[in-house]
């Protein structure tokens, strides 16, 4: 049996999806919050349980008799709670006897306690502490954090705003990273492997010109003069700092074939949206 944490969300139900297709759903089984938010997972078989990272108790009696345990980094901003509650998970999957864990940290985790490595870095450590084998996914930052619906307002204007200075971009879909984890839960040979995974570098004016070549409408980057509000400037001013350019074959090597190209992103984003059947 194979348990994945935070089933509702959305790399959550990508990783669902991915294991129905390798695997029969008596035998996935979707541990979350709110079990009001998973009918659509039960509807297809997925057994659903409740497991909350805030309600330790739940974590337990959602991972009995789990062969496998996919345990999906809290969305909690607080770096000491964080830690906290993937501590919980950790001892929890212990006391239930779990099998093994697979773990989605991030990229640097493995050596930085700073900033947005720190849960991550502690939880790593309470892995290796743990004695439970694990198997830990250093992902980089998801592309659809700057591939998105605005880069139809860039084909519009031809002018796509730019804060990164041209430096590169290690980013890699969801869906790609769901993959990963799936083909990680369900074959053999990645106990105690830890995977830097990262996607195809690109910058912004590789971007444009994907842009341009897909809408066929010339696109030009345009230097941001400000900084982005929120946290789309921190996450370019990570890139300009080369924050972002580690590159590894961890990911391709995983999933037998090359991350989803930057062309067939713009391609699925700028293609016109499929009619609602009601």
């Amino acid at each position: 049996m194979i348990v994945v944490t935070a089933a509702s969300g959305a790399l959550g139900r990508l990783v669902v999806d991915q294991l129905l297709t390798r695997c029969p759903a008596e035998r996935v089984v979707a541990a979350v919050r709110d079990p009001g938010r998973a009918g659509d997972l039960a509807a297809r078989g997925v057994r659903v349980r409740v497991g909350d990272y805030d309600a330790p108790a739940t974590l337990r009696d959602a991972f009995e008799g789990a062969d496998r345990l996919l345990l999906i980094s809290s969305p909690e901003l607080d770096p000491a709670r964080r830690a906290g509650q993937h501590r919980a998970a950790v001892d929890a999957a212990r006391s239930a006897g779990v099998g093994s864990l697979v773990y989605t940290s991030f990229l640097g985790a493995g050596t930085r306690a700073d900033g947005v490595t720190a849960a991550h870095h502690a939880t790593e450590r309470a892995l290796a502490a743990s004695g439970l084998p694990h198997t830990v996914l250093r992902h980089p930052f998801y592309s659809e954090a700057f591939l998105d619906e605005s880069l139809r307002a860039a084909v519009s204007s031809g002018r796509l705003p730019d804060g990164t200075g041209g430096r590169g971009l290690n980013t890699a879909l969801r869906c790609d990273l769901a993959e990963a984890a799936a083909r990680v839960l369900t074959e053999d040979g990645h106990l105690g492997r830890a995977y830097d995974l990262t996607g195809g570098l690109w910058t912004f004016g590789r971007l444009a010109e994907v842009l341009g070549r897909v809408s066929g409408r010339p696109v030009v980057t345009r230097a941001r003069r400000d900084r982005a509000p929120g946290a789309r400037g921190w996450l370019e001013d990570q890139v300009r700092a080369g924050a972002l350019e580690q590159q590894t074959d961890d990911l391709r090597n995983i999933l037998g074939r090359p991350a989803t190209t930057l062309d067939r992103a713009v391609t699925a984003i700028l293609a016109p949206p499929v009619p609602d059947a009601g």
